[in-house]
């Protein structure tokens, strides 16, 4: 346990019992200062010391995907960073890669708040968000004015991650997806097809496999430069779903899957009151994230590696706080792996300790790369 979790965390989220969606808001804000004052000697410098207390180099963690060249395959997730304001920062971090948005063609400001909840005795989060961000053209700006930074360019691979308007009809969503891929395909490394969150009215039925074939038609005929596009999907389909969605994805020549979305079930959650509403998490509306999710998102990946049988790369997020948490999702077929709800929980020396313990795994098993990890318990 680190001064994060004894201090900060508990002073923040136990003793001032601080609002989750206030205190994000302060760190983007504060993300988004020390990213357009990068070029001041001081804010160099500041992002220097976090680069080397916070990240972890080795040649045994690094891996080429699809093309994309990963330094370590712990990501930041979608969620976070929704608007791209920390995109050449997240390296500082100690980050492999990290995944932008989740972005709509339209400017929308989500639901209304509030909308963001932790849930400590579960070591989990419960949102609503609903898609809130400034649209599509306004992160097209943004990571267009970082990739012409020379002095502190972005390093490492940048997903996308889209999503339906609220104010589109389902009918209209291909159109929709496709406006905001015309937008950023040239600024993303690859790019997501969300169709999983349970916070945007209707949007878990562009899972169906007639639906999403429609997304993943136009997107691909718009692909010409072949960015990876990955599908994600939802810890709560029934297998024959799962199955019917990568059946999909090779139709359609989709590079990979993304492992889970947050959750709608409340089975076995320890807490019984949110004390911001007064209401108990079955009352409330919103999708479930951290170790609630951890073991139905490592089946999934489990299922997704055994079909394909190895052959279709799978990022695993969904209730990682440690070592042994990323070392299950890979060992069970994951290539890359993200984390959100945990990186809060834990703190930004997380992903250092997570990339030395899985160091140490590979060392255990007398295996020289990750990639040699890769699915190893689910051959």
């Amino acid at each position: 346990m680190d001064i994060y979790q004894l201090l900060v965390g508990h002073f923040l989220f136990t003793l001032m019992k601080t609002d989750p969606e206030w205190l994000h808001k302060q760190t983007i804000s504060s993300l988004n200062w020390l990213a357009k004052t990068s070029y001041y000697p001081a804010n160099n410098c500041l992002n220097h010391l976090l680069y080397q207390s916070l990240s972890l180099q080795d040649l045994r963690l690094e891996q080429t995907i699809l093309g994309m060249k990963f330094p370590n395959p712990l990501g930041l997730a979608a969620g976070f960073d929704k608007d791209g304001v920390g995109a050449t920062l997240w390296h500082n971090f100690g980050f492999g890669f990290a995944e932008l948005g989740t972005v709509t063609y339209h400017p929308q400001p989500g639901n209304p708040p509030p909308r963001l909840f932790r849930l400590p005795l579960d070591q989990a989060a419960l949102n609503r968000m609903g898609f809130n961000n400034a649209g599509a053209v306004a992160i097209a700006a943004r990571l267009r004015e970082g990739k012409e930074n020379l002095n502190y360019p972005i390093t490492i691979p940048i997903g996308i991650n889209l999503g339906k308007s609220k104010i589109t009809a389902l009918e209209s969503a291909a159109q929709d997806y496709l406006k905001s891929l015309q937008l950023l395909k040239d600024l993303g490394d690859y790019f997501v097809v969300n169709v999983s969150s349970p916070n945007t009215p209707g949007l878990r039925s562009l899972q169906d496999a007639t639906m999403l074939s429609q997304i993943l038609d136009v997107l691909q005929q718009e692909n010409s430069t072949n960015k990876p596009i990955f599908v994600k999907i939802a810890p709560d389909l029934e297998w024959e779903a799962i199955a019917d969605i990568i059946s999909l994805a090779k139709t359609y020549q989709i590079a990979g899957l993304i492992a889970t979305n947050t959750t709608i079930s409340r089975e076995g959650l320890k807490t019984q009151i949110i004390e911001k509403t007064g209401k108990s998490p079955q009352e409330e509306a919103g999708g479930i994230s951290g170790k609630p999710v951890r073991d139905r998102s490592t089946e999934v990946i489990r299922f997704i590696y055994a079909q394909t049988h190895g052959k279709m790369p799978i990022i695993g997020v969904g209730g990682i706080f440690t070592a042994e948490d990323a070392w299950e999702k890979i060992t069970a077929g994951a290539c890359l792996i993200q984390t959100y709800t945990g990186w809060i929980y834990q703190g930004p020396m997380m992903v250092r300790r997570i990339l030395a313990g899985l160091l140490t795994k590979l060392e255990e098993n007398g295996l020289t790369s990750i990639s040699q990890a890769i699915g190893m318990n689910n051959r």
